[in-house]
């Protein structure tokens, strides 16, 4: 396992955190539990979770774990977040100081922690004014109960006005951002990525092996079929497999993900993940398991790394398709300029 800082904040963490959505899901708390054993024996410190997983039974799971295990819960950096329903009335959800207020005590309590390390904002709230979030977040700091905060899906600039925001009050300001991002989803990379190496914060990526998709275990035309989630549900959300199936480009990213993993005489899951892990601002690499066996394979990434020649070829294959302007060439193109001047 390797290591480095969270975001801009002074706390180290391992390069690949371990998500924990499958828990009380897809994992049982007897599989959870040797999961997060086997993530640890390996040497990683970083545990993502959240309130909404399996309705708060994801934080449970992993309290009654860490209770069993003090000598290496003291070890372990503890994520979570908070902002999605957690019931049915109008202030069971969002980033109000209210709503905040209450699921961080509940995230607390289901943890079974005196204070959480990296509190995360689910998603932005567009009722809630940004100071009253941000304002809440500070004080959660002060209190004690956070040590640090970040966000989680805020596009570009919904990233940049919270630091700057932040900022201007004195008040703390954030250290990650998690966004979906992967070989096939490579659209942050337009503002969300410049956002936050503006403003000093470290990405989390999560889906980085786009749902299964990047293992190559899916096959063209074929619709999954077996314990796989595309096999169990193959119009599973953004990973649904007919969109993916008609875009050309997503077999051949796939294409190229097994021909590097076959030089490199690695699994393409492993490939996948070192593309991630070796992108500008990328503090940790979120891996979801749903065995020991899928968690063993993907921690074997965190040694691996390509070539320069291998990475060139995979971010070449899956560059996004973009018009012209203002992402295309043309776009890019207005971005420098020489020093020299000139035409």
């Amino acid at each position: 396992m390797r290591y480095t800082t969270l975001g801009s904040s002074g706390t180290v963490v391992s390069t690949q955190c371990l998500g924990t959505m499958t828990f009380g899901a897809e994992a049982d708390e007897t599989t959870s539990g040797q999961i997060m054993e086997a993530y640890v024996e390996a040497g990683g410190t970083f545990l993502d979770t959240a309130d909404v997983y399996s309705a708060g039974v994801s934080e449970e799971i992993i309290g009654r774990w860490l209770a069993a295990h003090p000598t290496d819960a003291d070890q372990l950096v503890i994520a979570t977040k908070g902002r999605f329903p957690m019931g049915d009335g109008p202030n069971d959800l969002g980033l109000s100081r209210r709503h905040l207020r209450r699921a961080l005590d509940d995230s607390l309590r289901r943890l079974d922690v005196e204070h959480i390390d990296l509190y995360q904002m689910h998603a932005w709230d567009a009722v809630t004014p940004l100071e009253e979030t941000l304002r809440f977040l500070d004080d959660a700091v002060s209190a004690g109960k956070i040590s640090y905060y970040g966000f989680s899906n805020y596009l570009g600039w919904q990233v940049t006005k919270a630091v700057h925001t932040a900022r201007a009050h004195g008040w703390t300001a954030p250290v990650t951002l998690q966004p979906q991002y992967n070989l096939l989803v490579r659209d942050i990379e337009h503002e969300v990525v410049p956002a936050c190496l503006d403003g000093g914060l470290g990405l989390l990526p999560w889906s980085p092996l786009a749902g299964g998709w990047l293992t190559g275990k899916y096959q063209r035309d074929t619709t999954p079929k077996g314990e796989s989630r595309l096999g169990e549900d193959p119009e599973r959300g953004m990973e649904a497999y007919g969109p993916r199936n008609q875009q050309e480009r997503t077999w051949a990213v796939i294409d190229a993900v097994v021909e590097v993993a076959k030089e490199a005489g690695v699994t393409p899951a492993q490939v996948a993940l070192a593309w991630v892990g070796a992108q500008p601002a990328v503090t940790s690499v979120i891996l979801g398991a749903r065995t020991v066996e899928q968690l063993r394979d993907n921690l074997a990434a965190a040694d691996l790394d390509l070539s320069a020649e291998q990475l060139d070829r995979l971010s070449e294959v899956s560059a996004p398709q973009m018009d012209d302007y203002p992402y295309g060439p043309a776009g890019v193109d207005q971005r420098d300029r020489k020093l020299a001047g000139g035409r």
